[in-house]
């Protein structure tokens, strides 16, 4: 299973590579294509557990100015 993140930045915010360390450190992956980042749950998660995760996003990008979407599949 794995979670998808899109993230829309403003100028006034962190820098690009500032949200990457930060997700990246929450076990996010930066990706090409359609997404931006993808987080690879290894094993089947419940909504529980994306919730979870999506608040831990909110946690870790508070105060950026970044807005985010997240989609778990």
């Amino acid at each position: 299973m794995k979670s998808y993140l899109t993230i829309w930045f403003d100028t006034r915010g962190e820098r690009t590579s500032e949200i990457t360390q930060r997700l990246m450190s929450m076990g996010f992956r930066p990706v090409k294509g359609n997404y931006d980042y993808v987080y690879d749950w290894g094993k089947h998660a419940t909504v529980e557990d994306a919730i979870n995760l999506a608040d831990q996003v909110y946690e870790t990008l508070k105060g950026t100015t970044v807005v985010f979407k997240l989609e778990t599949e």
